[in-house]
């Protein structure tokens, strides 16, 4: 397929106006790929003919999948799942809602050396030691239970705008943060029973068996994650433990489980929501959470700095930008992967 080089903003557009009714769902399996640029390729043929959308990574140990599907094309793309002997029953996760504008509005089919990038060594420890499953009623027992604890596997501005209630939530920006901190900051719950959940289930496979490696006997995990959670607890009619949004990423960057919400605007601090949205400035391009009033205060920006910058001549922020990457850049992973061998002493934040 020839690849599409419509500026972002025009893409965007045509999907919001193209008037296709879709179907975002998520997906994932841990299976053997012999040849991932092959499969790659298919991928791009088969989805891109059905005029499907989304963010998809596929490794030798599998594939990962959030994505949208035309529904008038539904029947076909699942009769290429079904057909496809790596993918086998795999179960798809739905979206809860699908929000006012499309979930994704190009396709991106990347051949990653994981599914999740985990900082994990999988040669070090057993990889498929992982923990039993729990259904949304086991997972409302574990909430109410005081000789339990609940693990948000997701990072901490997933967990600001919605979380299970009691749930243990660490402070950290990425999955690979948290697997680094978890046994350490669990340390204290060894004996308890553990549950770990996450949006969609799959970084709670690895973190069962992480953990599992690192001395907790009695590690569970939601199947289906937060997203399977909302289905299960609507069609069986059970109370709802999760309070406020789950953050998803794609264009919605969340979707409501629970009535509250629970989080505050970072520019006001005052007013409560739960709507993320990314600094106008490019440079910056942060994600924050803003009320209505503060976002129409600033025209969409983070900050009055953002704001200024952002109407300063080209090769003024040209010269800052290049200054940035060099001096001021955070790096947010840290590539060295964690070997089951280490002690917690030695995982530095």
């Amino acid at each position: 397929m020839k690849k599409d080089l419509r500026p972002r903003e025009e893409k965007k557009a045509a999907v919001i106006h193209d008037g296709i009714e879709r179907i975002t769902l998520s997906f994932y399996k841990y299976v053997k790929i012999a040849d991932p640029v092959a499969l790659q390729h298919e991928l791009v043929q088969r989805f891109g003919s059905l005029g499907c959308f989304g963010r998809i990574y596929v490794a030798h140990e599998g594939i990962n999948a959030q994505m949208n599907v035309p529904k008038a094309n539904w029947d076909q793309f699942d009769a290429f799942m079904r057909n496809t002997p790596e993918f086998v029953g795999i179960p798809y996760k739905f979206a809860v809602e699908e929000g006012k504008i499309p979930s994704f509005y190009k396709l991106t089919i990347k051949v990653r050396p994981k599914i999740v990038a985990d900082g994990l060594d999988d040669a070090s420890f057993d990889v498929t030691n992982t923990g039993e499953y729990l259904t949304a009623r086991e997972m409302n027992e574990y909430v109410n239970n005081p000789d339990a604890i609940v693990v948000d596997m997701r990072n901490a501005y997933e967990s600001e705008i919605g979380h299970f209630v009691g749930a243990i939530c660490p402070n950290v920006d990425t999955f690979r943060e948290e697997l680094a901190l978890a046994p350490k900051i669990l340390a204290e719950h060894k004996g308890k029973k553990v549950a770990l959940y996450c949006t969609g289930g799959i970084r709670c496979e690895k973190a069962s068996a992480w953990l599992r490696h690192n001395g907790f006997a009695d590690v569970k995990h939601l199947k289906g994650g937060v997203i399977d959670y909302k289905h299960q607890v609507e069609r069986e009619g059970l109370p709802n433990k999760f309070k406020g949004s789950n953050f998803v990423f794609d264009e919605r960057l969340g979707e409501r489980i629970g009535n509250e919400v629970i989080s505050y605007c970072h520019l006001c601090h005052t007013n409560k929501t739960d709507k993320y949205y990314h600094c106008q400035n490019e440079v910056c391009h942060v994600l924050f959470l803003g009320c209505e009033a503060c976002l129409k205060k600033k025209y969409g920006y983070c900050s009055y700095w953002c704001l200024v910058f952002d109407r300063l001549p080209e090769a003024w922020k040209k010269k800052y930008v290049c200054w940035y990457n060099a001096n001021r850049k955070p790096t947010h992973f840290k590539k060295t992967k964690l070997r089951a061998s280490w002690t917690i002493k030695e995982l530095k934040p």
